[in-house]
């Protein structure tokens, strides 16, 4: 796990070496155990290492193998790198490390860009190829590794943040306004390529890029997701034994891998509890968990410790919980925003940058619970969805989209007002995915194209502040392709989430598996009052937002006057959505060179 950056030139210069140096200085905090550079003709790579599997330099990077002519940056877990490393060590290549990364250049030399078929894991990666110089890039099939680029007539640039690109300087950073409309419409998710800035994209899950010294451009699919029935019959509990049996594998067996311990994050839900039972069940020595808690409101409670407590006591774990003031949130909201790759309206993006902080000073490798509602319909508006009538996109949009389009036009200024560029994008989406099923095809698109911009990313960024890897069992590939087979009645039952609590009901207290669907609470950012509030206004009323000029000023005063009125039908917070985005571009796009 590590933060990667680079710069392939195609004007016949030479890279600037200061601005990818600028580039890797941001990504310190994800590599904080090294740091290495290359460069060659027209190619640089930079890397800042986090030492998780084979912690000795013979796996630092850039990876350079002079018999291959290859150099590699990676950063990412490949969790079948052992399996790999013997069938390659069986067609003849020599290793010289011990570590994930130099399969991953044995297996581009052996297989070329078929090699993206054979690894299971999360990865973003480039390699430079001087025998035919070409620059290879590749994303992991969910999009849980980050990988964002630049492309101009001079060369292609590209680092695992939008921080790395935007201090190389250069960048287009003027807003793209079908972006624009993505974000305000989907909770802040702009589907890949695309992010909010002209200059900016990311590499679309599942997908490989390579480029030519000429600026050729050849993209590439590598992996879809296959929604379509089985071609036999399988009882209910049939479908949730291969559940159970694929589950445990992804938690006992691939992503315990690591030459460092591996702890977990535990809210105190059926997910994050679920991770615990099994790896305990496994054996293997003592587990150690992690909580987060906040100041309480009146309208809720700021933890879950009482459950997460329970699981820890009865699986003994070495449980560690923090509870972190209001003062703290607020205070400390402006680090957690200068390390979002993008804007995050999720609440909880906070309490996962300041568990991260408390947790990398124990280990550097959790596993976490994210995707598990995504993959099993845990959410309460599937089963909304599941008894509306019409389309997809009529079934899906009002009880997903943040706004309507009309009320967007209301919110921004006319310079930015355009068209429905959100529905047409999400119809299509769905329409990929060939299971007869509406929310399969709903599922699939969620956890193929929204999930990854939230939680995903979100939880990549604020445990990678810290040099801390979080790794996400319920989005293993072999898992999810059979979950994505299931008939969804399946998974709706019992409120959703029915194959996972049935296999928890051997392993959990009834009071963790029946208990309603629970998140990292943070109130003090929910209820918005207080010094939250005149912390929003203070944005919104600032100088640099209204010279921006994103915003109508009668909207954002409709919502200042009624702060706690205005609410998604995901139970967002409308004002939180604007002043989140206009305090991004502040520390973020405003400050760069």
């Amino acid at each position: 796990m590590c933060g990667i950056c680079g710069e392939l030139r195609f004007d016949g210069t030479a890279p600037d070496r200061a601005a990818l140096r600028r580039m890797a200085a941001t990504l310190a905090r994800r590599g904080p155990d090294a740091s290495g550079e290359y460069f060659s003709g027209p190619l640089a790579f930079g890397h800042r290492r986090l030492a998780v599997i084979d912690l000795s330099e013979r796996s630092g990077q850039p990876m350079v193998d002079d018999v291959l002519g290859l150099v590699l940056v990676f950063n990412g877990t490949i969790y079948n790198y052992p399996e790999l490393r013997e069938q390659l060590r069986h067609k003849g290549y020599r290793f010289f490390s011990d570590g994930d990364s130099e399969v991953i250049l044995k297996a581009y030399a052996e297989w070329g860009e078929d090699c993206t078929q054979h690894l299971q894991g999360m990865f973003a990666f480039a390699i430079w190829n001087s025998n035919t110089q070409q620059l290879f890039m590749a994303r992991d099939r969910f999009g849980i590794k980050p990988l964002y680029y630049s492309i101009t007539r001079q060369g292609v640039r590209f680092a695992s943040t939008s921080q790395a690109l935007l201090a190389g300087g250069n960048l287009d950073t003027a807003i793209d306004p079908v972006a624009l409309h993505h974000h305000f419409s989907l909770h802040a998710v702009v589907p890949a390529p695309r992010t909010l800035l002209q200059g900016l994209r990311k590499l679309r899950p599942g997908h490989s890029q390579t480029f030519s010294l000429r600026g050729e451009r050849t993209l590439r699919r590598y992996w879809q997701l296959d929604t379509t029935p089985l071609d036999r019959d399988m009882s209910e509990w049939e479908w949730i034994d291969a559940i159970h049996d694929a589950l445990r594998k992804a938690v006992t067996k691939r992503r315990a891998i690591a030459d460092v311990p591996v702890g977990i994050l535990l809210s105190g839900g059926l997910d994050s509890s679920l991770l615990v039972a099994l790896l305990a069940e496994a054996g293997g020595g003592e587990l150690l968990t992690f909580s987060v808690g906040f100041e309480d409101e009146p309208e809720e409670k700021g933890n879950e410790f009482e459950c997460s407590d329970l699981v820890a006591d009865l699986y003994g774990t070495q449980h560690h919980r923090f509870t972190v003031p209001n003062e703290e949130v607020l205070s400390r909201l402006p680090e957690a925003i200068d390390n979002m790759a993008e804007p995050m309206v999720g609440q909880d993006a906070v309490a996962f940058y300041l568990l991260g902080e408390r947790v990398s000073q124990q280990v550097k490798v959790v596993q976490s619970g994210q995707g598990a509602d995504e993959v099993f319909a845990g959410y309460f508006w599937y089963q909304q969805m599941q008894a509306a009538s019409g389309t997809d996109i009529e079934r899906f949009r009002p009880l997903y989209f943040d706004r309507t389009h009309e009320e967007y036009r209301s919110m921004v200024t006319s310079g930015h007002h355009g068209i429905d560029y959100t529905s047409p994008r999400v119809a299509h989406g769905l329409s990929r995915f060939q299971s007869k099923e509406f929310i399969n095809r709903v599922l699939a698109y969620d956890v193929t194209t929204l999930i990854v911009d939230d939680p995903v990313k979100r939880v990549d960024n604020m445990t990678m502040a810290w040099g801390l890897e979080s790794r996400v069992p319920f989005l293993d590939q072999e898992l999810v392709q059979l979950a994505a087979r299931m008939p969804s009645a399946i998974k709706l039952k019992s409120g959703g989430k029915y194959p996972l609590k049935m296999i928890a009901r051997d392993l959990l207290p009834d009071r963790i598996i029946d208990r309603p669907k629970g998140y990292f609470p943070v109130p003090s950012l929910k209820f918005v009052r207080g010094k939250v509030l005149e912390f929003m206004r203070e944005v919104l009323e600032s100088r640099a937002c209204r010279e921006r000029g994103l915003f109508q000023r009668a909207y954002v005063r409709a919502l200042l006057d009624y702060p706690e009125e205005a609410h998604t039908p995901l139970l967002g917070s409308k004002l939180w959505h604007l002043a989140l985005l206009e305090f991004w571009l502040q520390r973020n796009v405003d400050k760069s060179p």
